[in-house]
């Protein structure tokens, strides 16, 4: 029987859900992630899969025997807080999909095909995203990883133990990697394009330039009605102009389609309602088409930052945490899905993946499903049942176009 995509998500549209934030908070390695992996584990088992956790924590499902030339597709698990029932768990159903319809039709692959559900992409937990990915390419070092704290204090090393990983082979996979032939990722469209194309399905070009910075501005903690307006050095103060100077300059720089800036959270300390923040801790996300505008921006926006917290009596103290540079993927992967789809559009994204962390090592390509609203990242994400199963057919022919090949 043919695993229906739309089925795969109802499935799991109980697990994680937010009461306070809306939406679905699944972060890795804690208990609603967990039981997505499980869901992963026995959905695929129940396919007749191999099931394999690697020592990144990634979960492969492979179909017939493992080796070389290997066609992966797949996704992540994993949410931002309060994100929506689309971002990632779509792709790892849809891959489950594609592969059933073609084993219910008797399809028998020239390649081995696999299924992937990275772990920690959104980087909620541990402030990194694409860490799965990232562990297993090398562009971070396992000893580093296995350091990063989240907000309990629980080390990356403890947390991965939950799922029976152990923390002291983290690292680079050389062997996995050189075993892939391609890597095909589908995704909910984070953005408007194919909305406004009333296209259901696309194809990605690349990815914009972007990074993370955590911003910690200081000044000193007093008393909010014992202390004169002119006497204080209120970080909170020098951390909203920083706020809005960010928007501003994103807003007004060259290329500001693709120019992008956003202070999504922020920590205030101490945090009481009648206190004078002694510190606030805030990161700062900024893209752009390529390395040098999104560099270009990054310094305008500190410079606005530094300006402002000197302007409220407080210092500026930046810290880079991630940057990955502009992904263009595969162009001759790129085409061939395209001319498989019938001439789908080809559209950039703002938004990071794991599809473009692999693209360094793998002929690496993607597949967006529309979503009609453009929000993403939000409760409110949302596509249709109807968009969904066209992004998993799409899929399904993809995957029956590259496993097809035989092994050079």
């Amino acid at each position: 029987m043919t695993l229906d995509v739309v089925t795969l998500l109802t499935e799991i549209a109980d697990i994680g859900r937010d009461p306070v934030r809306g939406g679905y908070s699944r972060h890795v390695y804690e208990p609603a992630e967990l039981e997505l992996r499980e869901w992963f584990r026995r959905t695929s088992a129940g396919l007749g899969l191999e099931v394999e956790t690697d020592r990144n924590g990634n979960i492969w499902a492979h179909w017939g025997p493992r080796g070389d030339g290997t066609i992966a597709i797949g996704s992540h698990l994993d949410s931002v807080p309060g994100g929506g029932a689309y971002d990632g768990p779509l792709g790892v159903a849809s891959s489950l999909a594609a592969v059933s319809a073609l084993m219910e039709e008797g399809f028998v692959p020239a390649r081995p095909v696999t299924v992937a559900a990275f772990g920690e992409e959104e980087g909620s937990r541990f402030g990194i995203a694409c860490l799965g990915s990232k562990l297993m390419t090398g562009a971070l070092p396992g000893a580093k990883v296995a350091a990063l704290v989240d907000e309990a204090g629980v080390t990356y090393a403890e947390a991965c133990r939950a799922d029976g990983i152990d923390p002291a082979g983290l690292g680079r996979d050389e062997e996995r990697l050189a075993s892939l032939a391609a890597f095909v990722e589908l995704h909910v469209e984070q953005g408007i394009g194919l909305a406004d194309l009333e296209a259901p399905v696309a194809v990605a070009s690349s990815i914009l330039a972007h990074g993370r910075w955590r911003l910690v501005f200081s000044g000193e903690g007093n008393h909010a009605g014992a202390t004169r307006m002119r006497d204080r050095r209120d970080p909170v103060a020098a951390m909203a102009a920083a706020v809005l100077a960010a928007q501003r300059i994103a807003s007004a720089h060259d290329g500001a389609d693709s120019a992008r800036a956003t202070i999504g959270r922020l920590v205030p300390i101490p945090g009481g309602t009648n206190v004078i923040a002694s510190r606030v801790d805030a990161w700062l996300d900024v893209r752009g088409d390529t390395d040098p505008q999104t560099r270009a921006l990054l310094e305008e926006i500190l410079s606005a930052s530094h300006a402002a917290a000197q302007e409220h009596g407080c210092t500026l103290e930046v810290t880079e945490e991630s940057y990955v540079s502009t992904v263009n993927f595969d162009p001759d992967l790129q085409q061939r899905l395209v001319g498989a789809l019938g001439g789908v559009p080809v559209l950039a994204t703002g938004a990071g993946h794991d599809a473009g962390i692999l693209a360094a090592e793998v002929p690496t390509a993607m597949l967006f499903t529309r979503n009609p609203t453009g929000v993403s990242h939000s409760p409110y994400e949302t596509a249709t049942d109807e968009d969904c199963r066209a992004g998993a057919k799409a899929l399904t022919e993809i995957v029956r176009l590259l496993a097809s090949e035989p092994r050079r």
